[in-house]
């Protein structure tokens, strides 16, 4: 447990059910995406497949990440055929 303090104390903590989750969500959601983009010769679905994949390496805050999720999601849904 001193480990665990240790690297709190540098301020890096383990993220929560909810972002494990959210990032699980929505990488399974961008690799489909990405699949069917690169299947149907789509660009925008391609990238936005790859946008899904690796935003959540970039976010810190949970809440954050459901919110950029949630809006790359819509954005995918309004450009899937």
């Amino acid at each position: 447990m001193d480990e665990l303090q240790n690297l709190e104390s540098l301020g890096l903590v383990l993220p929560g059910p909810g972002y494990i989750a959210g990032a699980i969500l929505f990488g399974i959601i961008g690799y489909v995406a990405y699949r069917r983009g690169r299947k149907t010769s789509q660009p925008v679905i391609t990238w936005t497949g790859v946008a899904l994949m690796l935003y959540p390496y970039a976010v810190p805050q949970t809440w954050l990440l459901w919110l950029i999720g949630v809006g790359l999601c819509g954005w995918l849904y309004a450009k899937w055929d």
